[in-house]
């Protein structure tokens, strides 16, 4: 398969035409509207001469992998910057198994903390600044924060320190304890190490 050589002219930007269906395929990084191959994203233009009689291929390469932002329903992993009496900030570190390049944030309202007895819910029982927790996004929230839900069994606080800064080991789903046997509350994350 030929490559044609990548030039200075080749770099493109999205919505600019670099083709046509006629005598082009459509690539990575590109897309088809009414006859004619257009890029959507910012990169160099490569063009893949494939076997005989094929038509060439167009793509566009990015010097960088996309980042990776969060949808409704996607797990991540973040640390916990603050809490008051209604809610738990996070920092989202993780989007499934994928870093973000990105900071975003997350916020776990009092009521998404569990599923039941919402109305006893004590944030600072459940999570502290610092924590490291896995949850859910629920909705995008507003215009600077996901909505997070540690709800379910499985998420919650995964990996904390206590006031001591001694590290803390689960002893129940709400509280946790440190080598010298001092035990603090949260909501603790019943994490399956098989998955």
């Amino acid at each position: 398969m030929d490559v044609e050589a990548k030039d200075e002219e080749a770099i493109v930007t999205p919505g600019q035409q670099l083709g046509e269906t006629s005598t082009h395929a459509a690539g990575q990084g590109v897309y088809e509207l009414n006859g004619c191959i257009f890029s959507s994203v910012v990169g160099v233009r490569e063009i893949k001469q494939p076997k005989e009689g094929a038509k060439a291929v167009i793509s566009v390469l990015q010097e960088k992998s996309p980042s990776v932002v969060p949808e409704t329903g996607d797990i991540v992993t973040g640390r916990v910057t603050r809490v008051n009496s209604r809610l738990a900030s996070v920092k989202i570190v993780t989007v499934g198994s994928h870093l973000v390049r990105e900071p975003f944030t997350g916020t776990i309202r009092k009521h998404d903390v569990r599923q039941f007895d919402v109305d006893a819910v004590e944030i600072y029982k459940s999570f502290r600044p610092g924590d490291v927790v896995r949850a859910q996004v629920i909705s995008l929230g507003d215009t600077r924060s996901y909505y997070l839900t540690t709800a379910k069994n499985e998420f919650g606080v995964i990996l904390a320190q206590s006031a001591t800064g001694h590290t803390l080991v689960p002893i129940s789903w709400q509280q946790m304890q440190d080598e010298r046997g001092l035990t603090e509350y949260r909501k603790v994350a019943q994490v399956d190490p098989a998955k």
